[in-house]
């Protein structure tokens, strides 16, 4: 398994992904992702923000960093954070925790770029979601209303879970740091 970031050569499958991700999603939950921008993908990609998990030259897992999401985090975007979005895993992938080997690899990536919190967000009565996400390590910090400027067409009129790990405390769960 290994972690790299995406090239524009891996757009379509970026969006493969994003489809796949919605179809699962309408038979999980009663709301889905409404589609994206394709620029706002390639700009990650340009910025190396959108990533791949590759297990045996196979796309596994895609997912997008940020350091800035004022409009969700609003005065916690002031601390030194990487911010994850869009995790989507292949459905031959399915069941082997993405989410916690994306937490392993953030860790040290973290700390080289001097960052102090892992977090994540999910819509805000998504319990399966955030039971799991409780159980990769992350602490729930409660329930938001973000600002909507700027933020993809699903994020209307929804609330959000929030979620961090301070990198600097052990995680719970089965989750070990590497060092």
């Amino acid at each position: 398994m290994t972690f790299e970031a995406s090239t524009i050569d891996d757009i379509d499958s970026i969006f493969h992904f994003y489809d796949l991700a919605v179809e699962y999603q309408k038979t999980k939950f009663n709301k889905h992702w409404q589609g994206f921008e394709r620029n706002l993908v390639k700009k990650e990609i340009a910025e190396e923000r959108q990533w791949k998990i590759i297990i045996d030259n196979e796309i596994a897992c895609v997912f997008a960093i940020t350091f800035d999401d004022k409009s969700i985090w609003k005065e916690k975007n002031s601390d030194k954070a990487i911010y994850f979005h869009r995790i989507v895993t292949h459905p031959k992938f399915r069941g082997q925790n993405f989410v916690i080997k994306i937490t392993e690899w953030a860790k040290p990536f973290a700390q080289e770029k001097g960052l102090n919190y892992l977090r994540l967000d999910t819509w805000g009565d998504n319990v399966e979601l955030i039971e799991y996400y409780q159980k990769c390590g992350f602490d729930f910090l409660g329930i938001i209303t973000p600002d909507y400027n700027g933020l993809p067409k699903h994020y209307d009129g929804i609330t959000l879970s929030l979620f961090e790990i301070k990198c600097s405390q052990p995680p719970k769960g089965e989750l070990v740091w590497k060092k």
